[in-house]
């Protein structure tokens, strides 16, 4: 995955209020930690870190670019949203290095078409993985190409990219195809229809 650069500013004004005020100014509060570094609290530009997100998702290569002259490679490692408008609200993030091992979990794309009238039934939506960091990949592919309606896909089937290694209980059903309920046949919605007819009739025989 390739790397965005995005510049930042070392951030000193805390608290709910200090988190208001750059969220005001257009900009996302963050906190980057790891490697045994002391926390850097700084703030985004908001447009800016959306659009990465958006580009790589949550395992995006962003280098920080401080104006204090600080420079880091990180990933996102937890992204907060207001719930109502959908916009990122802070952010922390990991510092790694290049080589570096990282586990993280990677959305899952499913491609291939199932037996004619099979229902896909989504299991699992991303794996845990183990990939050097900057070689985590957007997706992994999950090929349901042929899958008769009852059969499944577990993780054991799934080829990783490579450098990729799948944590995930490999026994664990990714997708089940499965029927879906249809209408009722024909021969149920007659008989369905002469008993309506059948009970009023009754119930006249009943009351005389």
């Amino acid at each position: 995955m390739s790397e965005v650069r995005i510049s930042a500013e070392p951030r000193t004004d805390f608290g709910k209020g200090g988190a208001r005020r750059t969220r005001r100014a257009g900009k996302v509060p963050a906190v980057v930690y790891g490697h045994g570094e002391k926390p850097l609290h700084i703030s985004l530009p908001s447009l800016e870190l959306a659009a990465a997100i958006r580009k790589g998702g949550a395992n995006q290569l962003i280098a920080i670019e401080v104006t204090d002259g600080t420079r880091e490679l990180v990933i996102p490692k937890d992204i907060q949203r207001d719930p109502l408008r959908d916009e990122i609200v802070h952010a922390d993030l990991l510092i790694v290095r290049r080589g570096e091992k990282v586990t993280t979990e990677v959305p899952l794309s499913f491609t291939g078409e199932v037996e004619k009238g099979g229902l896909v039934v989504h299991e699992l939506t991303a794996l845990s993985v183990e990939a050097e960091a900057t070689h985590i990949p957007e997706s992994i592919e999950v090929d349901l190409e042929g899958l008769t309606i009852g059969s499944q896909r577990v993780v054991s089937e799934i080829t990783a990219p490579e450098g990729v290694v799948i944590l995930t209980d490999g026994e664990q059903t990714v997708a089940t195809v499965s029927e879906p309920r249809g209408e009722a046949p024909a021969e149920d919605e007659e008989a369905e229809a002469a008993e309506a007819e059948e009970a009023p009739a009754e119930a006249a025989a009943a009351a005389e």
